[in-house]
């Protein structure tokens, strides 16, 4: 098991301040953040590439303090997966092992059953150039995996990929790393994959860290504005509840069951309204985007703009009612 405790680092103005995540055996963490709040800073002090300031990074209860990154038993997978384009792939495989001056016939022995362990057996002769992206993603993983880590680091290995091939080889990566059984910290900057990809979420902002849960407990319920923001959750309202109604600028709408009395501020998911006649926010379209399933559909009503989803799209300038559904809203 990984911990990180109060882990701090300091770079001029900036800082990682006071980092705290756990990682179990077996379980996929994914530190998800913009760039520049921290993530592969924290991803380098794992693997102890970066000193810390302050704080302590443990495994199974040992602190990993002057311990070199080469003693640590973390793999890396790096963005772009960095394999050798002169080397064959059963060579890149057996780089790690080379360094740790494995004998040769080892090193083959080991560099083939962690290629069998990818499901790609008896391709070490194929050169790296003919590999497709799901392949050459597998055969990184490949050669994380051959000197036996304790840990799998990932930084971005995604990262510079076109859409279609990132959300194919998310899948494919999910389903590796299940059946493995490994224990890894994944850092992205892309919300879908992570959210594809970890048992767990951590939501990294300005190095300090926002919420931990599942990706369905951050999606449902972000801990303040700051992460519905970044996740892409617009629709921030204040307004007053009374039982099971709120009062906001936009309208009067229902809210779920628990919602406090009083003054809140709520957040509503695009895809919770609908086109309704009898709705109860009244509102003028001003612009909308095709997003393929749907289309988002900004509606002004009551001087904010709402973000909808919507099956059809009203044309900009038309006058809309719009229901809400209360399971599409939380407060913050």
């Amino acid at each position: 098991m990984l911990e990180v405790q109060r882990a701090t680092v300091r770079v001029g103005d900036w800082s990682l301040e006071g980092v705290d995540l756990v990682v179990g055996d077996a379980e996929v963490l994914a530190v998800l953040g913009p760039s520049g709040s921290g993530k592969t800073t924290l991803l380098r002090a794992v693997a102890g590439l970066q000193a810390l300031d302050a704080g302590r990074i443990l495994w199974d209860g040992d602190d990993l303090a002057g311990v070199p990154p080469h003693r640590r038993g973390f793999g890396l997978v790096f963005q772009d997966f960095a394999l050798f384009p002169h080397l064959d792939v059963g060579r890149n495989v057996e780089f790690g092992l080379r360094m740790q001056g494995v004998p040769a016939a080892e090193r083959r022995r080991r560099a083939a059953a962690a290629l069998e362990r990818v499901e790609l057996p008896g391709i070490e002769r194929r050169r790296v150039a003919t590999l497709s992206g799901g392949e050459a993603q597998r055969v990184a993983l490949a050669r994380a995996l051959a000197p036996g880590p304790r840990l799998l680091l990932f930084d971005e290995p995604l990262g510079s990929l076109d859409r279609g091939l990132r959300e194919r080889l998310t899948g494919e990566l999910r389903r590796l790393l299940s059946s493995l059984g490994v224990t890894a910290l994944y850092v992205t900057h892309d919300q879908e994959e992570a959210f594809g990809l970890a048992d767990r979420v951590m939501i990294l902002e300005a190095g300090r860290a926002l919420q931990v849960g599942t990706p369905e407990e951050v999606w449902r319920v972000p801990d303040g504005e700051q992460v519905a923001r970044f996740l892409g959750l617009r629709n921030i309202l204040d307004g007053r509840v009374t039982g099971s109604r709120a009062e906001t600028a936009a309208g009067t709408i229902p809210v779920p069951p628990g919602t406090p009395e009083g003054p809140v501020r709520l957040v509503i998911r695009p895809g919770a309204f609908r086109l309704d006649p009898g709705g109860t926010i009244l509102g003028q379209v001003m612009a909308r985007t095709f997003r393929g399933e749907a289309y988002a559909v900004e509606v002004a009503a009551g001087g904010v703009v709402l973000e909808a989803h919507l099956p059809r799209a009203p044309s900009p300038g038309d006058q809309v009612r719009l229901a809400v559904d209360p399971a599409g809203i939380t407060h913050l």
